[in-house]
């Protein structure tokens, strides 16, 4: 890897942090980059994984108060994201990314339109009182986090705001951690039998600290709706990337 393509992959790793923990979509920018500098998809891929986890590093260390009172709670929630983290990462080691590829822009969609509709989305679950969809949903989504993981932020997000009071705010906070604690469990397996490109997972790690840090301070100035709308829309859009692409 030269100097130059080094580069390329810090900045790409910023934007991607920051766009990461706004928006849940930080793939849509540095699987993309990891491309861009000669790294295969599968490659790609895995080694996306494991430079994720250094967004949920800068968030966390940004918001340690808020995520301290959580106690117990948040510690159960981590620990079936750990879970699904696994499952995600041994089906990828066995499987082939590609195989998962065919569905993704129809999930991607799903979770987009799940956030337009996520008011009367969240009155429906109230009324049904569903205490199960949120520990199941934390597990799914964390799966497909440590399997390939495009939109998986988007869908924690949306699952949040629906099955949830939390505000928008704090769900976004949340699904950072959470999905943090998939990547790194699929990460250290990827270190063990993946073909993950270090230092270009270096390189994206760096800026993705970074964009991670600068993450929670730019939520908090951005109006709760205009916010969850904005992310809806910039799902679509990858949606429908990655349909066509």
């Amino acid at each position: 890897m030269s100097l130059a393509d080094a580069a390329f992959l810090v900045v790409a790793g910023f934007f991607s942090g920051l766009i990461g923990f706004v928006t849940g979509l930080a793939s849509v920018v540095s699987y993309p980059a990891l491309l861009a500098v000669g790294v295969p998809p599968v490659a790609a891929n895995v080694t996306n994984t494991v430079a994720m986890v250094a967004v949920s590093v800068g968030a966390t260390a940004n918001s340690a108060g808020e995520l301290l009172s959580r106690g117990k709670q948040l510690v159960w929630w981590c620990v079936l994201a750990a879970i699904g983290g696994a499952i995600g990462a041994l089906v990828l080691l066995v499987a082939s990314a590609e195989s998962f590829e065919a569905i993704v822009p129809a999930l991607i969609l799903i979770a987009a339109i799940a956030l337009l509709a996520q008011p009367r989305l969240r009155t429906l679950a109230a009324k049904a009182d569903l205490p199960l969809l949120l520990p199941i949903g934390i597990v799914a989504v964390s799966i497909y986090g440590g399997y390939f993981g495009a939109g998986a932020g988007v869908m924690i997000l949306a699952l949040f705001l629906i099955a949830t009071s939390e505000s928008i705010w704090s769900a976004t906070l949340l699904k950072s951690v959470l999905l943090g604690i998939a990547n790194l469990v699929a990460a250290v397996g990827f270190a063990f039998f993946g073909p993950v490109d270090w230092l270009a997972a270096l390189a994206l790690a760096v800026g993705m600290l970074v964009g991670g840090w600068c993450g929670p301070p730019t939520v908090k100035l951005i109006p709760p709706n205009v916010l969850r709308i904005a992310v809806a829309i910039a799902a679509i859009g990858l949606a429908g990337w990655l349909f066509v692409r």
